[in-house]
């Protein structure tokens, strides 16, 4: 643990990544691999990741998020993109992939199905798509940790415009809406003046408070 926490102290959302280094396929995997395994309510997993390797297609979205050089600076770009809505198709697909792959059901898991069933579907769409996008928010922050223990840069965003890279990548005709970017990369030291200031965070008294 005491590793993890020596990574986590190094890690900053790097301003100025190097476009001429690129991050070695098994190490994006990695954390790719470590956003799927996250936690999500009911196990839904109501979200997915674009990778977009395409330098032209970085092109594309940069001035969608305001110009931020990380966009075509970083090897890898991650576009966290959720659930435009609950649907009953969508529910029962995950529900049946669990059932296959663990080879068996029983009455309590079913009924559950049928509670979610219920209630998702019918409520309005908007309400639907903040839920599935705070899902992704718990992917995000296992690919960020995941992204430390490699030693791979990283920047998570929300400076962007939604609409236009839910258009750039035609997110809206496989139900899916954008909610946070994520680059990959590595810093260019030389260039980034965030690189050797110091991380700066609440004392524990501040942000832990205990209830015994």
């Amino acid at each position: 643990m005491s590793d993890l926490l020596q990574k986590l102290q190094w890690r900053y959302a790097t301003k100025k990544m190097n476009p001429a280094k690129p991050v070695p396929q098994d190490k994006v995997d990695r954390i790719l691999e470590a956003a799927r395994l996250a936690p999500t309510s009911s196990g839904l997993q109501p979200y997915e990741i674009i990778v977009v390797k395409n330098k032209g297609v970085q092109e594309q979205i940069k001035p969608k998020a305001w110009g931020q050089g990380q966009v075509t600076d970083c090897s890898h770009l991650l576009v966290f993109a959720a659930w435009d809505n609950y649907t009953p198709e969508r529910i029962n697909m995950m529900f049946d992939l669990t059932n296959t792959e663990r080879n068996s059901t029983n009455e309590g898991w079913e009924n559950y199905r049928k509670m979610l069933l219920s209630t998702y579907p019918a409520r309005d769409a908007e309400v639907n798509y903040q839920h599935a996008a705070r899902q992704a928010y718990i992917g995000l922050g296992a690919a960020l940790i995941a992204a430390a223990f490699e030693e791979v840069d990283s920047t998570p965003m929300e400076g962007f415009d939604p609409k236009a890279i839910d258009e750039i990548l035609g997110l809206g005709a496989r139900g899916l809406r954008s909610v946070v970017i994520l680059p990959l990369g590595y810093r260019e030291e030389d260039k980034d003046w965030l690189v050797n200031l110091k991380k700066v965070r609440s004392p524990n008294a501040q942000f832990i408070s205990t209830v015994e």
